[in-house]
C-alpha cells in the first residue's frame, strides 16, 4: 500500500521535467494558501472515465486502461476526486477503487491523495449548511491532489463516480470535476443500440453544459455474437451525437462470478467447513438442490456452488462421494439454508474434506435470487480477473485513438 512515505516530496525541484507541473513546481512544497482554483499541472495528459449508470465497468475499465496506458507512458498516475464507498487506511477514509488500483500497479503517490474526498453518511447534510465555505476548500483538495498524484507522471487517470450528474447535490458533480481539472471525458455505457445511446446523449449534455468534451465512449458487457452488429449500428448511431466508438467490450463470465467469501457477506452466512482454502473459490453456477440426489449427480462439478436445506442428507453425501471420488476437482461449496445444520455424522465427514460449506438462516430460493442478483466488484485479492481486464481493454479498445484526443 502506499503511504506518505513514498512521497517525492523529498526529491529536488525538477524544473526540467515538463510533467511536473507549472515551471516544474513540486506541488508537496506549495503553501496551503491560497487556495487553489484550478492544477497547477497543466501539461501531464489526463482523462475522465465516467459512466452512464452505476455497475457498468468503469472501475474495470479504468483498471484495464492504466495496465495497457503502462505499455504506452513510463510513468502512469491515478485519482479518484470523489469517492462514496470507502475504507479505513490508517485512520483515513479511502475510496475502496484508489486501494484496489494501488494494490495492484503500486502507483507509488500518497494513497490519500488518490482519494481526496470521501462522501460519508452526513457529508451532504454538512455542506448543505456551509456550502460557501465548504465548496471552495473541497475544490482546491481535489486539485492539490491532483498535482500530487500527476507529479512526474505522463498520463493520469481520473475516475468518477458514476453518470455526468453524480455530485450535484454539492457542487462537485461530475461533469464539474472534469471542467476543474480540465479533462476530456470517456464514457463507459453497458452494450446495446438503442438504450445506451440514449443514455450516452443524456450525459454528454450535461458534459456540454460544463464545457468538457467526451472524445468517446466504450460500450461494455456486449454478448460475443453481437459484437460486429453493436459495433456497426451503434457506431453509427453515436456518431450522429459527435461521439465517437472507442471499444465494444464482449461479456466475460469470469468477472462477474462471485467468490464463496464475497457470497458469505451477501447472505450473512456462516463458515462451517473449508474458509481457509474456499473464500477464493469462483463460482461459476449456482444449483438449487431441491431435487432427488440422483438429479444432481451430473451438476457436481468444479465452480458449482449447491444451494440446499441443511436436512438433505442424500445431496450432501453426493456432494461427499463426488468430493472423493472425482479427480477433476470438487464442486465450489455447499450453502445449506433455512437455518438447519448437517447431521452431525455429516459434519463430522465433512470436516474431513475441503469442501466449503457455508450456512445461513435464509429459505434456499432467496439465497439463490440473492447470489444470482449479486454486485460484483472486483477485489485487491482477485489475482484471476487482473490479467484478463488488462487483455480485454488491450484488444477491444483504441488507445491510439484515446491518446492523440487528449
Amino acid at each position: 500500500m502506499s503511504t506518505a512515505e513514498t512521497s517525492p516530496s523529498a526529491s529536488p525541484s525538477h524544473t526540467e521535467n515538463p510533467s511536473g507541473g507549472a515551471n516544474g513546481h513540486n506541488p508537496f512544497s506549495l503553501s496551503a494558501l491560497p487556495l487553489q482554483t484550478k492544477p497547477n499541472n497543466t501539461t501531464t495528459k489526463r482523462i475522465f472515465v465516467a459512466a452512464t449508470r452505476m455497475n457498468d465497468g468503469k472501475t474495470t475499465t479504468c483498471l484495464g486502461l492504466y495496465g495497457a496506458l503502462q505499455a504506452i507512458f513510463p510513468r502512469v498516475g491515478f485519482i479518484k476526486p470523489v469517492g462514496q464507498r470507502f475504507v479505513d487506511v490508517q485512520g483515513q477514509k479511502i475510496d475502496e477503487d484508489s486501494v484496489l488500483l494501488d494494490s495492484i500497479f503500486q502507483v507509488r503517490v500518497p494513497i490519500e491523495s488518490m482519494s481526496p474526498v470521501a462522501i460519508d453518511a452526513t457529508f451532504t447534510r454538512r455542506f448543505l449548511e456551509n456550502p460557501g465555505e465548504l465548496l471552495p476548500t473541497l475544490e482546491d483538495k481535489i486539485c492539490r491532489s491532483f498535482d500530487r498524484v500527476s507529479w512526474e507522471k505522463d498520463f493520469t487517470i481520473i475516475e468518477g463516480s458514476g453518470h455526468a450528474g453524480v455530485g450535484s447535490i454539492f457542487d462537485l458533480s461530475n461533469a464539474r470535476v472534469a471542467q476543474l481539472l480540465n479533462a476530456k471525458v470517456i464514457l463507459i455505457s453497458p452494450g446495446g443500440i438503442g438504450r445506451p445511446i440514449d443514455e450516452l446523449a443524456l450525459n454528454k449534455s450535461l458534459f456540454d453544459q460544463f464545457g468538457v468534451e467526451v472524445i468517446g465512449a466504450i460500450l461494455n458487457k456486449v454478448e460475443p455474437d453481437k459484437m460486429d452488429l453493436v459495433r456497426q449500428y451503434a457506431g453509427l448511431g453515436l456518431a450522429r451525437l459527435g461521439i465517437p466508438l472507442l471499444g465494444v467490450l464482449p461479456i466475460q463470465k469470469a468477472l462477474s462470478a462471485p467468490n464463496l467469501s464475497q457470497i458469505a457477506d451477501e447472505i450473512h452466512g456462516k463458515w462451517l467447513n473449508g474458509r481457509r482454502g474456499g473464500a477464493k473459490q469462483r463460482v461459476q453456477r449456482v444449483i438449487v438442490g431441491a431435487m432427488a440426489a440422483k438429479g444432481i449427480v451430473d451438476y457436481l462439478q468444479p465452480g458449482t456452488l449447491i444451494i440446499t436445506p441443511g436436512d438433505r442428507d442424500d445431496i450432501i453425501l453426493a456432494a461427499l462421494a463426488s468430493a472423493t471420488l472425482s479427480s477433476g476437482g470438487q464442486i465450489a461449496g455447499l450453502v445449506v439454508t433455512n437455518d438447519v445444520r448437517p447431521h452431525p455424522k455429516l459434519a463430522e465427514l465433512l470436516a474431513q474434506t475441503e469442501i466449503p460449506v457455508i450456512a445461513t438462516r435464509e429459505e434456499s430460493y432467496e439465497v439463490t435470487s440473492r447470489i444470482n442478483h449479486m454486485s460484483v466488484k472486483t477485489q485487491p485479492q482477485d489475482a484471476d480477473k487482473f490479467p484478463i481486464i488488462k487483455q480485454l481493454i488491450a484488444e477491444h479498445v483504441d488507445l491510439a485513438k484515446i491518446v492523440a484526443k487528449v
